[in-house]
């Protein structure tokens, strides 16, 4: 188990129990993972950090913060690190709770190791997944960004569905200015056809069917 793109893998522990810390901290590294260990939610939210884990690996019932209170904490500040419970007191309110928001799973205490490193493996998975969802976002971004304004509203109309001489006549340019741009606009976003770019209006959010009702 654990692939190259796994081994630099960040697994955060926060649990209140330092026996429990001192046991998945040898696992962790075992599998030649980067192990952080935390004895308590605060803790885990007041550590400066350049990147968050890959992994937390965390306790559901501690004193102060619980784990399900932290795992609100992270939604609302916008840090979606795969989450692996761990608990001597389930309940299922609470693994349907924990699950609900996104919980890669929900073990009971004392864990199985082999469940435990799966469920690892798992996370570290879909957090990768995500971060480079997000990478191809901002770079589709970064290239909307290089459009000039009028490249931007050209692009808009003509993924709404719109033909070519009607966003001249929305935008009061020429055809073959509408043809000019189309051009620059699909060099700049790198779209291989018309619906590679409509693809990526859509994952931008721009562009939409609002003018399908005009005759």
């Amino acid at each position: 188990m654990g692939g190259p793109q796994q081994s630099s893998a960040i697994i955060a522990v926060v649990d209140d129990d330092p026996s429990v810390r001192r046991g998945l901290e040898r696992l962790i590294r075992s599998m030649g993972w980067k192990p952080e260990t935390f004895g308590s939610a605060q803790e885990f939210l007041e550590c400066p950090r350049t990147e968050p884990p890959n992994c937390v690996v965390l306790d559901l019932q501690m004193p102060g913060l619980s784990g399900l209170d932290l795992q609100r904490r992270m939604a609302e500040a916008g840090l979606y690190t795969p989450i692996v419970f761990l608990t001597g007191h389930g309940s299922i309110p609470a693994t349907v709770q924990a699950m609900k928001a996104g919980a890669i799973e929900f073990l009971t205490k004392p864990v199985d190791e082999q469940d435990l490193l799966k469920a690892i493996e798992e996370a570290i998975e879909r957090d990768r997944r995500t971060r480079q969802e997000h990478a191809d976002t901002r770079d589709l971004r970064d290239r909307h960004q290089s459009l000039t304004a009028r490249e931007q509203e050209v692009m808009e109309q003509v993924v709404s569905g719109l033909l070519n001489k009607q966003v001249a006549a929305e935008l009061n340019i020429s055809e073959d200015t509408v043809k000019f741009h189309r051009g620059h606009i699909m060099r700049k976003m790198r779209a291989d056809s018309f619906a590679d770019l409509v693809r990526m209006a859509k994952s931008l959010g721009i562009g939409s069917n609002q003018r399908s009702e005009r005759p």
